[in-house]
């Protein structure tokens, strides 16, 4: 099964390597960076949600 990875139109870079792509599989979101494909990190809905409040928030702000 071919896993459909998504990233957002506005993290994309001249080369294509600056962005974090997102993907579903089994119930689990699988999160990786463009140019590290290989490393792939797999969370619950529930925690992504929970850290996308918290960033619409502005929790991470000093981060960017």
């Amino acid at each position: 099964m071919d896993i459909e990875w998504r990233k957002s139109s506005k993290s994309t870079d001249a080369e294509g390597t600056n962005c974090l792509e997102l993907a579903e599989q089994g119930g689990e979101i699988l999160i990786r960076e463009s140019d590290r494909p290989d490393v792939v990190v797999r969370t619950s809905r529930a925690k992504l949600r929970a850290f996308l409040d918290g960033a619409a928030a502005g929790e991470f702000d000093d981060f960017a």
